[in-house]
Order: C-alpha cells, then sequence, then structure tokens
C-alpha cells in the first residue's frame, strides 16, 4: 500500500530565519509560518485563531531563504511532516512535530523591492527559468509581415444535424 505525507502552508514568516552552516557544507534555515483562521461561533462572534509551524529548509533554498526571507514575509510552502525528539531542561522526552519543506514561494513583494511569486524546489525539482521577455522582431519582407496583419477570416459554419428518425448515426 501506498503512503503519502505532504502538507501544504500559505501563511506569514513569524521569525527571522536562522541559518546554520554545518560540518561537511551543509546548510540549514529554520523559520515559523503562521496561519489564520476566521470563523463565526455558535454565539455569532467572530473568531480568529491561529496555528504554527516550525519550518526548515535545507541546502540551496536554505541559503535563499537566508537571502531573502523576513519575518512578515508570506510564503506558499510544500513539504513532510517531521516529528522530532528532545529533552527538555527538566530532563522530560518531548516531541516536536516540524515541517521538511521541498519547495517554497514567496507571495506579495520582496523585502529587495521586486517583484515576488519565484518559486523554488529541491534540487531535484528544480523551478523553471523565468519568462523573459521576447526579443524584438527583426525587419522582415513585406510580404512575410501581411498576413499576420490581416484581419482573421471566419471559420466556415457547421451544418446543423437533423435526425431523420432512422437510427443512422452521421458517424
Amino acid at each position: 500500500m501506498a503512503s503519502l505525507n505532504k502538507v501544504i502552508i500559505i501563511g506569514n514568516v513569524g521569525n527571522d530565519p536562522e541559518v546554520r552552516y554545518l560540518d561537511g557544507g551543509a546548510v540549514v534555515a529554520r523559520f515559523s509560518v503562521a496561519t489564520n483562521e476566521r470563523y463565526k461561533s455558535r454565539t455569532g462572534e467572530t473568531v480568529e485563531s491561529t496555528e504554527w509551524f516550525r519550518v526548515e529548509v535545507w541546502n540551496e533554498q536554505a541559503k535563499i531563504v537566508e537571502q531573502y526571507v523576513r519575518k512578515g514575509s508570506q510564503l506558499y510552502v510544500e513539504g513532510r511532516l517531521r516529528t522530532e525528539t528532545f529533552t527538555d531542561k527538566e530532563g522530560k522526552e518531548r516531541f516536536s512535530l516540524n515541517v521538511r519543506a521541498t519547495t517554497f514561494q514567496f507571495l506579495g513583494g520582496r523585502p529587495d523591492g521586486q517583484e515576488g511569486g519565484e518559486s523554488y524546489g529541491a534540487p531535484q525539482q528544480q523551478a523553471a527559468p523565468r519568462q523573459q521577455a521576447a526579443p524584438a522582431p527583426q525587419a522582415q519582407p513585406q510580404q512575410a509581415q501581411r498576413p499576420a496583419q490581416q484581419p482573421r477570416q471566419q471559420q466556415p459554419v457547421a451544418q446543423e444535424f437533423t435526425n431523420s428518425g432512422d437510427d443512422d448515426l452521421p458517424f
């Protein structure tokens, strides 16, 4: 039986990323993302609920996070849930549910003032290159440009099929 572990989060970054360069060249960035939900209670009161997710991003993606992600940035994050165990100050074993991001995308503007919307995937899922403006057309002979400048001709209208009562189908 197949299994799936996938989570998608759209929310705001709650803190500037903490980036660590590990021995062996690996890089990890950790930050939190908040999602909000609004609903009306039975009494008609509007209730807002916030969920916080701890997100970690590795290697090339972590370097991009270090450079562009700041507290308040709005992100789309896709990844896997991972359980980590640790021992707290009192010596008790605790569990933490984290998101290991495989893909993320900036939503809204970036801090450097450029357009948002870039998508960053895992190394095996490279994002498609951004589209660039088409180069300006070079001068071509007049005849080659005329068909594109002429208005479109109307397509012939298909004749209506009428059923004569026979069981013959037109195809």
